[in-house]
Order: structure tokens, then C-alpha cells, then sequence
């Protein structure tokens, strides 16, 4: 293990979360970090798992003695998922905060509408959560000379791939229907979705959308039976797709469903009940202590949280390598300005032992991407729980994947 992650987590024990906010005595000032997400609403659960993930791993830090000898200081806001608010806050964590960097976001259209101040600001941004593919090449060269967002997310052109493949190749489905909210999110995974489809020589029997909210999908699910589909495939977040499930089931009638990550939600797996077993999702990280550093965050999380199950472990364990991420990053840059953390976060010279992975240089100039499509597995609701879909993926070495080269 590498100095760096050796004296992060010296005191990664944790007995409270309050070192969080209630700081150690330290004489230096701290380093404000924005932390971005939708803590109320139907995206809580993917929200509130980024956040206490973030905030167990800052806590580990801050014990251990911070970054530069400076604690972190998380500054929350909850964006409750909608663009404008995102937005505000984006403006006032720049502006009257002035954080070195900002953590989240959960929703792809929150994302796409705020990210772009702390681009302008040339603060980094490091997407922790949110899928939709454009997010981290909105500011791409020639948009402008340096892009200050990443991500540690699996984008959505990795996972409808994924998808395209379990459902086509891998289980030999022939009549694949897709359901999809009006969303950002689900708008733009529905048209990756489609085109990862042509590209194993299948279209869609039926594209159906809702809008976010919408508890009756009787309609979108008659049309769906009607073109004779054999397979849903899905791109919403939980509580929407538990309507999918339980509006199946009222009308006496069931297809697999496979969809992005989402379904791995607790608003889906605990409003669809029985319905929901045997949905199946990409997963960069699965409640299962598969490597050493898996089984000590689960610990470590349940501890602090007193929970058993995480609500959404892929938000949580994301979130969680974000904030080692950054902070490696800035202990590289030796400060705190923002063009320097971007310059450190594209040519990291330290590895970063995370959760999903570990992190060796995972990103460069002109790739912010630090998850590639050998990093996710398929998971499958059973009895309540996200299990792995095919236990040889995760077997051995194959246990702990890192990112391909080149």
C-alpha cells in the first residue's frame, strides 16, 4: 500500500461522523468541498447513499489528519433532483462558499444544467453518480481548452451495452421492448440503448415513455404486450420502475426485466417486493465483502449508518472513492487551486486503493472517465438484496477490476 493511502487510513476506524462537521482542533483553515445531491424526493436514496459515503470517507481523512494538514469541510446542499435548483446551488457553493471542488451529481439532467458554472469557475467537478454519457464530454477540446468535470460512474453508453449483450446474446431474447422516463436521464440511456441494440441487429418491438411520478403504467405495458415483447428494458430510477414491476403483476402477465443500474435502488427493490425479483442491472460495486476493502467499507458503513443493507451501495461506494480521489489529487497539486486539482486528477501519480476499483491513473487530458466496461457486473434482485447475477464474474481475480489501458 502506497504512503498516501497508508496515512489516510491509519484511523479509518470510526466511532461517529461528527469529525464531518465537528472538526478536529486543527489551526489550519479547512478545505471546502461541495456536496451536490437530491437528499429528499424519489432520487433520495441513490442521494443520500453518495452523501454518507462521501462523508465516511472524509471522516476517515479528517482523523487521519486531513489533506495538506487541513481538514475537509463538506458543504451540503440537496438539489432535490430538479435542474433549477441545481443550478442556484451550483452558484452559491462557487460564489459565496467557494469550494475547491464540488461532489455529486445524482441526476443527469441536474448535472448537465449546473456543472457547467464550476466549468466557467475552473473548479473540478467529480461526478460521482450520474450516468448520462455526455456529462463528462460536455467541455471536451475544442469546447474549451481544459474540461473540469469527472466521473466514477459507469456512463450510460458502457451500461446499455452491457444490457444489449445479457439480453441479446447472453439470455437470447429476439423482441426487446424499451421503457424509458421523460428524463434527461431516461431519454438519453433510451437512445444509447438503441443504438447498442442495432448494433447486435435487434430494434425494439416497443419504446414507451412515462413521466417521472407516473404510478399507473398500464397503458405503456398493454402497448408492450400488444408488440409481443419477450423483454423490458428499462432506463428510470426506482420508483418508477416499481410501477413497471407491479403493474406487470396486476395484470396477471410477467417479462424479465433489465435495465441500468437503478434497479438496484431500495425504492425499487422495497415497492416492487416479490415483483422485483429477478430484475437485473449493471453494478460497479455489490453489497458483498468480495475484496478486503469491500468488507471493511460495508463495516465501516453499517457502523456509522446502524443499517444492514445500504439503500444504494453503488452511490455509496462511489461516492466514497470521489472524496480519496480528490484528495490525492489536491495532497499532488499541493494546494488547493482548482486549474492544479484538474491538472493532478489527469496524471495522478498515486495509486488510489477505492471500493469499485483501484484507481491507477484513471484519468488523463482527454479521458475523465475512471470506470471502463470491464469494471461493471450484473447484478439480480433476490429476496430484497442486489446478489450477482453470474457469481463467475466476481470469482478470484476477477474479484477486483481496474481499468484497461489504452
Amino acid at each position: 500500500m502506497n504512503l498516501f493511502r497508508r496515512s489516510l487510513l491509519a484511523a479509518a476506524a470510526i466511532a461517529t461522523l461528527g469529525a464531518t462537521q465537528a472538526l478536529p482542533a486543527q489551526a489550519a483553515d479547512p478545505i471546502k468541498v461541495g456536496l451536490s445531491g437530491p437528499f429528499t424526493g424519489g432520487s433520495a436514496s441513490m442521494g443520500v447513499s453518495m452523501r454518507d459515503g462521501v462523508k465516511l470517507a472524509v471522516a476517515e481523512i479528517n482523523k487521519a489528519g486531513g489533506v495538506l494538514g487541513r481538514p475537509i469541510l463538506l458543504v451540503e446542499r440537496d438539489d432535490e433532483a430538479r435542474n433549477e435548483l441545481g443550478v442556484q446551488i451550483a452558484q452559491e457553493l462557487i460564489n459565496k462558499e467557494q469550494v475547491v471542488a464540488t461532489l455529486g451529481y445524482i441526476n443527469t439532467g441536474v448535472a448537465l444544467a449546473s456543472q457547467r458554472f464550476y466549468q466557467e469557475a475552473e473548479i473540478p467537478v467529480l461526478n460521482n453518480v450520474a450516468t448520462g454519457t455526455i456529462i463528462s464530454h460536455q467541455f471536451e477540446a475544442p469546447k474549451a481548452e481544459h474540461n473540469f468535470v469527472f466521473r466514477t460512474s459507469a456512463p450510460d453508453i458502457i451500461q446499455s451495452a452491457m444490457i444489449a449483450e445479457e439480453a441479446v446474446v447472453r439470455q437470447g431474447f429476439k423482441a426487446p421492448a424499451i421503457l424509458a422516463d421523460s428524463s434527461n436521464y431516461g431519454q438519453l440511456g433510451r437512445k444509447d440503448l438503441v443504438a447498442a441494440l442495432d448494433k447486435r441487429g435487434v430494434k425494439p418491438v416497443a419504446e414507451e415513455k412515462f413521466n417521472v411520478g407516473d404510478t399507473d403504467m398500464t397503458s405503456q405495458l398493454l402497448k408492450v404486450k400488444q408488440a409481443g415483447a419477450d423483454v423490458i428494458l428499462t432506463y428510470a430510477i426506482g420508483p418508477e420502475l416499481a410501477q413497471i414491476a407491479n403493474g406487470m403483476a396486476k395484470l396477471g402477465w410477467k417479462l424479465p426485466m433489465i435495465g441500468s443500474w437503478t434497479l438496484s435502488m431500495a425504492t425499487f427493490i422495497d415497492n416492487a417486493g416479490a415483483n422485483g425479483d429477478g430484475a437485473m442491472m449493471p453494478q460497479t460495486f455489490i453489497q458483498l465483502p468480495t475484496t478486503p476493502k469491500r468488507k471493511a467499507f460495508i463495516e465501516a458503513y453499517q457502523a456509522a449508518y446502524k443499517i444492514d443493507r445500504i439503500a444504494s451501495p453503488v452511490s455509496a461506494a462511489q461516492g466514497y472513492d470521489s472524496v480519496y480521489l480528490l484528495a490525492a489529487a489536491i495532497t499532488q497539486a499541493g494546494g488547493t487551486e482548482g486549474d492544479k486539482i484538474r491538472a493532478a486528477l489527469e496524471d495522478l501519480n498515486t495509486k488510489v486503493e477505492g471500493v469499485v476499483t483501484t484507481y491507477d491513473r484513471p484519468f488523463s487530458a482527454t479521458d475523465h472517465e475512471a470506470i471502463t466496461s470491464n469494471i461493471p457486473v450484473f447484478g439480480v434482485v433476490k429476496g430484497g438484496r442486489v446478489v450477482p447475477a453470474h457469481p463467475e464474474d466476481l470469482e478470484g481475480d476477477k474479484a477486483l477490476r481496474v481499468k484497461t489501458k489504452g
